[in-house]
């Protein structure tokens, strides 16, 4: 698999993983259901599988100290956002905080994109800037 292939299918596997991720908050089925669930999905095969499976298994086993992160960012409490921007942020503040590897950057820029294609109007102007003052604290520079 070529990078861009690579960078594609993690692509989709994002949008997998807040699609699940939204289901989650919405019918408050746990990760071995939502993976069941998920895995069954035609687009399930097109995606980065491991990427998926593993920060499924790792967002909801530290949904509350990603919460509370989210929290410590944002302007009002994390219950009264948006289901689909509180999944895209789960999601940033995950990579953020697991994913050195993975650019801050790319972290920021793939958040806005689901936001853009998921969530409200004008939303990823928020999540754009909630992930830009986290990422002072989470990934400090050396």
């Amino acid at each position: 698999m070529s990078k861009s292939d690579l960078q594609s299918a993690r692509s989709r596997a994002r949008e997998l993983i807040v699609q699940s991720l939204y289901q989650q908050q919405i019918t408050g089925h746990d990760v071995t259901e939502l993976l069941r669930q998920f895995h069954e999905r035609p687009d399930y095969a097109r995606v980065d599988k491991k990427y998926y499976d593993e920060a499924m298994k790792a967002i909801c086993a530290d949904v509350v100290a990603l919460e509370k992160d989210i929290g410590e960012h944002a302007d009002r409490p994390v219950e009264q956002l948006d289901p689909v921007e509180r999944s895209i942020l789960l999601l940033g503040f995950y990579e953020l905080k697991s994913k050195p590897d993975v650019p801050y950057k790319v972290v920021i820029n793939e958040s806005v994109n689901l936001t853009k294609r998921l969530g409200a109007l004008d939303g990823y102007k928020y999540i754009n800037a909630l992930l830009d003052r986290a990422v002072k604290k989470l990934r400090p520079a050396p």
